[in-house]
């Protein structure tokens, strides 16, 4: 078997979804500096295109860039062909994700389709499709962007964990039949990771204490070393690799007791 590696290379292709921020951008970054061409994926096309730019005038890579949004078919359809089509991707990282500021209660069918179609009926359809020729070629790899929020029901009333715990387990099991063939598949799980995807959905995390973030430099580091290692599951730093452990094995009635993210319960106050 031939790992992937983060070494310089001037050959190997990435694809990143929701490449222009936070953990993707961090992403194409490191990826950028040790040699991999990019494929970039986002709604925004301008600021991917300056994105674009700024790698390839910085390290000197091929930078490809595909507007899309992947809560749609059409969005889905067009990564999936330059994932069959075109120089071969060797990694494959299902960044692009969202999270909903309100409960369930109070959500609509809309916003509920929307976080599935995108959290993990996109995770679904670009793994299944980068698997197809990695797995002919028996070399490749696929890291799906998960959370540490999948292990349990830490977010009451909210949909997120859900989603993230089905791309954690959909991973480990795919990632169990893909390494026959040379091809790894690895679930990331990070904690609160300081990127734009709180704000953008609105959540105010003003009174998360300082030191349960983490850099999403730090996040791709742990990651990319954990995917040389073969591992199917990484969760980044010791803190979340704790709080996974509780998530696992403590009494559910005490998970209901200290689970403190209330974007998704509803009270007086919340309508």
């Amino acid at each position: 078997m031939t790992p992937v590696t983060p070494d310089r290379t001037t050959e190997r292709w990435a694809l990143i979804t929701g490449a222009t921020a936070g953990i993707g951008a961090a992403f194409a970054s490191r990826l950028a500096s040790d040699g991999w061409h990019l494929v970039l994926v986002a709604r925004d096309a301008t600021r991917m295109a300056a994105q674009a730019a700024e790698l390839t005038g910085r390290h000197g890579v091929e930078t490809e860039t595909i507007t899309a949004d992947l809560s749609t078919d059409d969005g889905c359809a067009a990564v999936e062909r330059r994932l069959t089509d075109g120089p071969p991707v060797e990694l494959l990282v299902n960044n692009a994700g969202i999270s909903l500021n309100k409960p369930f209660l109070r959500s609509s069918v809309q916003d509920e389709t929307r976080l599935l179609r995108l959290n993990v009926h996109a995770v679904l359809r670009l793994t299944l499709a980068a698997l197809a020729t990695m797995t002919e070629r028996r070399s490749g790899a696929v890291i799906n962007v998960s959370s540490v929020a999948g292990f349990g029901a830490v977010m009451p009333g909210s949909t997120y964990s859900a989603s993230k715990a089905w791309v954690t387990n959909f991973s480990e099991s795919v990632g169990q039949s893909a390494r026959p063939f040379g091809v790894r598949v690895m679930a990331l799980c990070p904690g609160y990771t300081r990127t734009e995807f709180h704000q953008r959905a609105g959540i105010d995390m003003s009174k998360t204490p300082e030191w349960m973030w983490l850099e999403a430099t730090d996040v791709v580091d742990e990651a990319l070393r954990d995917l040389r290692k073969g591992k199917l599951v990484s969760v980044p730093s010791w803190k979340y690799k704790l709080a996974v452990a509780g998530l696992r094995h403590a009494p559910r009635r005490l998970l209901d007791v200290v689970s403190r993210d209330t974007r998704g319960r509803i009270g007086r106050d919340r309508h």
